[in-house]
């Protein structure tokens, strides 16, 4: 692991995200070190919806084509069970 540092905090600000930490219970450290974590871990998340919005990645199906085949499969297991298709 590397070590980070931060120059030139404002006193006043160092000691509210100590008194947060506090509250945590965690050390000022481990408090600083979630927050990076929580950081990277957003952008990471924000970069996979935005692949998501920008429809690189998904189905290219339609919604009547995903309810066809949800009806398709009920009868098929309907049928298979020996259940006529007003039971469902």
């Amino acid at each position: 692991m590397v070590a980070l540092q931060i120059r030139d905090v404002p006193e006043d600000v160092r000691d509210r995200l100590a008194a947060i930490a506090e509250q945590r219970g965690q050390s000022l450290q481990a408090y600083l070190f979630d927050l990076v974590n929580d950081e990277v871990r957003r952008r990471d998340n924000l970069a996979v919806l935005e692949r998501f919005a920008d429809k690189r990645y998904g189905t290219h199906l339609t919604k009547e084509d995903i309810l066809g085949a949800l009806d398709e499969a009920r009868a098929e297991r309907l049928a298979h069970l020996g259940l006529p298709e007003a039971a469902q």
